[in-house]
């Protein structure tokens, strides 16, 4: 398999992926947890796990994702709070009729949601 490598400095290392991942959410997709309630507008994609060893091995093991599979960066809530959340693919579902998410970064980073998902900012786009 063809592997590419990028510098994660969430995990402070080079990391090594798959050259073509099949992401099952986009950048400005609503999902929420699968199990946790909470939900999130995706920001960033990472095609495999590039956070810390710590903060992987802190997920109980009984419960914690493999690795190799997409794991998504969130502008998440729920009922009590907003943060940043970081997300295996296997542990999100597709909540584009859940409305809008109320995030204050969401209005730095996208222009407005429509038919379920928002539009990233034209000046932050390639």
């Amino acid at each position: 398999m063809d592997r590419a490598h990028f510098f994660s400095s969430q995990a402070g290392r080079t990391i090594e992926a798959p050259r073509q991942t099949r992401t099952r959410f986009g950048i400005g997709d609503v999902v929420r947890h699968r199990v946790f309630d909470f939900r999130g507008v995706v920001f960033d994609i990472d095609p495999v796990f590039a956070n810390s060893e710590e903060w992987y091995q802190s997920i109980p093991e009984d419960i914690r994702p493999p690795r190799e599979q997409p794991f998504y960066h969130l502008l998440a809530e729920n009922e009590d709070e907003s943060y940043v959340a970081y997300v295996s693919q296997g542990n999100l579902l597709s909540d584009a009729d859940g409305g809008p998410v109320d995030h204050p970064t969401v209005p730095q980073l996208f222009e407005r949601f429509k038919d379920g998902r928002y539009r990233m900012r034209r000046s932050l786009t390639h």
